[in-house]
């Protein structure tokens, strides 16, 4: 007598070999050229806590409340304000600003290794976005920006309101959903959940449709289409961004918990998005590519809950066939230009930096397919395992200066102008970083780490965490 397969497992034996049958064919460089050990002197754990360490003691300031408040999203290593670029005078929740997904990670790290000092200042970041206008809690629209400069709220990077990205905004309250649930009984959670909620009515109800379907990158701030872009140019990307991959996210998130909340928008929705092959234009604001990395893993883990949800295989099949095995075509296997970038994914082919917020996200993306894949296929389960910890590793080389800055992005090519490198380097990392994002978006995947995968030993007097190779990441002496 056979057992039957529980449906999330259905189908991973399959998947994994089309898979690899799929790269083979196509000549794909082998998965062990894509490799970096860990420094054994300087873990990804130490990585983490850097990225923490610079966010926390080099960019924050109080607000006229008494909260936490960034004094900017674009600083260099010292913790300057990088006034002359658009984000250089901006704080608030939205987009690379990120203060309400960067205020969680540094309160789940702080939770786990037990640091109540992180915890309180990452309420503190909170309760800025909370209590200072950013969201309103009537319609649940939220307001991504406010100049440091004036005060002054605005909707966009490019200092109007014009325009929003409806999936960032979306990207927001599902940050706020995931936060509220690791608070507990604290009378903020309910708030957090609320203004979510009403998130999520707001742009089912006033969102534009767009003619293929999915949703439009930007939109007025009634919800209308608006097709051009930043600049004032036409965006050939106006309907086809993967940033819409967030309003399916936090619908998904959504309808988990209240069976059936968003189910007939998820199937509409995840048909269009299947129906075109994928849509992988760029999420980033600024760029315009037709296949961005971010974009992959985001569809991926985003596939994946709504497969979840809908119990729907062929979701699930389509989320590692074509979005996680997607990312190999931005792996780089070498050092490139002698600038250390093996391990590392760049952004897109029109603008090939390697960003490091887009690289936390793709191990992320990796150690959730870890995680599915493990029942049924546990060699496979473990060469992603090992693409997520190789894209830690391959990041832990790019902190800068005594502070613990980790850079925005590994500029290999010259993209962005020698200017803009360190010690004005030809090729090279970038002197600059978004603190809650590009900095120190790699807690996730860490933190991911350390709990599904790390081996946890108890010794007389500390307790050790080691990588899949036996390599110490974390000890902790017993007080």
């Amino acid at each position: 007598m056979t057992t039957p397969i529980p449906f999330h497992l259905i189908g991973f034996v399959w998947c994994v070999a089309a898979a690899a049958r799929t790269a083979s064919a196509a000549g794909d460089v082998p998965r062990s050229a894509f490799y970096v050990p860990e420094n054994a002197r300087y873990t990804v754990i130490d990585s983490t806590l850097d990225s923490i360490r610079f966010t926390l003691d080099k960019t924050l300031r109080h607000d006229d409340k008494g909260h936490l408040v960034s004094k900017s999203s674009f600083l260099d290593p010292e913790g300057q304000v990088m006034a002359w670029h658009d984000f250089g005078n901006l704080e608030g929740p939205g987009w690379a600003a990120n203060a309400v997904g960067g205020a969680w990670e540094i309160y789940t790290l702080g939770a786990f290794l037990g640091k109540a000092d992180w915890q309180t200042k990452a309420l503190a970041i909170l309760d800025h976005v909370l209590d200072c206008g950013f969201i309103d809690e009537q319609t649940g629209f939220i307001r991504g920006y406010r100049e440091t400069t004036t005060g002054r709220f605005c909707l966009n990077y490019k200092h109007n309101s014009d325009w929003f990205c409806p999936g960032a905004m979306a990207k927001v309250a599902f940050q706020l959903l995931e936060f509220a649930d690791g608070l507990g009984t604290d009378a903020r959670a309910e708030r957090m959940r609320r203004a979510a909620a009403r998130c999520a009515e707001w742009i089912a109800s006033n969102v534009e449709a767009v003619p293929n379907g999915w949703f439009p990158r930007r939109t007025t701030p009634e919800g209308k289409v608006y097709r051009k872009s930043p600049d004032g140019g036409e965006d050939r990307f106006w309907q086809t961004s993967a940033d819409g991959l967030f309003i399916l996210q936090l619908n998904a998130a959504f309808t988990e918990r209240r069976p059936g909340a968003y189910t007939s928008s998820l199937r509409e929705k995840t048909a269009a998005f299947m129906r075109a092959g994928g849509i992988f234009g760029s999420i980033n604001h600024d760029t315009y590519d037709p296949h961005e990395n971010v974009a992959y893993s985001v569809a991926f883990r985003t596939l994946l809950s709504v497969a979840k949800v809908l119990k729907d295989e062929k979701v699930r099949r389509f989320a590692f066939e074509t979005c996680l095995a997607g990312l190999d075509q931005f792996k780089m296997h070498e050092d490139r230009n002698g600038v250390a970038t093996k391990g590392l994914l760049y952004m897109e082919k029109s603008w090939d930096t390697a960003y490091l917020w887009e690289n936390a996200e793709a191990a992320l993306a990796y150690f959730e397919a870890a995680v599915e894949t493990q029942p049924l296929d546990p060699a496979r389960s473990r060469d992603y395992e090992r693409d997520g910890l190789v894209i830690l590793r391959a990041t832990a080389k790019h902190h800068y200066g005594p502070h613990g800055f980790l850079t925005e992005g590994v500029d290999w090519n010259n993209h962005v102008g020698q200017k803009h490198h360190i010690d004005q380097a030809q090729f090279g990392a970038i002197r600059y970083t978004e603190p809650f994002l590009n900095n120190q978006h790699i807690v996730e995947p860490t933190l991911f780490y350390l709990k599904h995968f790390a081996r946890k030993t108890r010794n007389e007097d500390s307790t050790e965490w080691r990588d899949m190779e036996g390599n110490v990441l974390l000890r902790r002496t017993r007080e």
